[in-house]
């Protein structure tokens, strides 16, 4: 078995650390990470200037590591298709300081590292972990070890996105499937000024208190369950296309020739 691993939180983190460790039991693994924090980074890859890849040796347990100058998206790409000694059984992107619900998965470089493996026609797995303070990386981890365990015996391809409640172990509830839940943020732009007096903007906000829809990822990890969605790449609103008529044939009727 082999697995490619990377994130979004850089090559260091003690997220993808703990992952690639577990995993090793399993089979040959490769990280292949940014060598800096990239979160937000979305689905971005590097067209317009070099990428770098510098071997960093087997610090854990025979895992072979690589930093790159790339995005987490870039990352794949370069894993799959040079760094890597064969096409990886899966890909896996985390384990993320911090959850990946909701509408948030649009901005996730850990989410979209996983939809790059996905492009590639492998199953991919994305893994979270429900917080940003006093992370408990040994639960996220074994986890997270028994998703992929489960995942790679599967016969058809998958894109998972998967979340872990900040909690002990014994405390996990269970797993559910879940579909996206709503995140809004109050106060996203903050403007303020710089001590030359010119302003400056800062992303951010505070999540708005919604109470979740039961059956959603975000109901789940509140309710200490892991949550697995199952993604898909397609964007069609495909309950659009009828109601959508009327005006194509008003463009049609506008602009084609009588």
């Amino acid at each position: 078995m082999l697995f490619l691993l990377t994130n979004d939180d850089g090559v260091d983190s003690p997220g993808i650390e703990r992952l690639a460790f577990r995993l090793s039991q399993h089979g040959e693994v490769y990280v292949v990470a940014p060598e800096r924090e990239r979160s937000a980074a979305g689905h971005s890859i590097t067209m317009h200037k070099p990428i770098r890849a510098r071997y960093k040796g087997e610090p854990v347990n025979r895992v072979k590591v690589w930093e790159t100058s790339g995005s987490p998206a870039d990352c794949v790409v370069v894993g799959i298709f040079d760094l890597l000694p064969r096409k990886p059984d899966l890909v896996v992107s985390g384990i993320n300081l911090g959850p990946n619900l909701g509408e948030d998965l649009t901005y996730s470089g850990t989410v979209s590292g996983a939809m790059e493996g996905y492009l590639c026609d492998i199953s991919s797995l994305a893994i979270s972990l429900n917080t940003f303070v006093d992370p408990d990386w040994e639960t996220a981890s074994i986890v997270a070890e028994e998703v992929v365990k489960s995942a790679v015996e599967l016969d058809f391809l998958v894109l998972l996105n998967v979340n872990v409640p900040n909690c002990p172990l014994f405390r996990i509830k269970g797993f559910s499937l879940t579909s996206l839940g709503k995140r809004r943020y109050i106060s996203r732009l903050s403007k303020r000024t710089d001590p030359f007096g010119r302003p400056y903007y800062w992303i951010g906000g505070v999540l708005e208190e919604i109470p979740p829809q039961e059956g959603t990822d975000v109901w789940a990890v509140e309710n200490q369950m892991v949550s697995i969605s199952p993604l898909t790449l397609d964007l069609t609103d495909y309950r659009m296309l009828e109601s959508l008529k009327p005006l194509v044939n008003k463009l049609e009727a506008n602009f084609l020739p009588r």
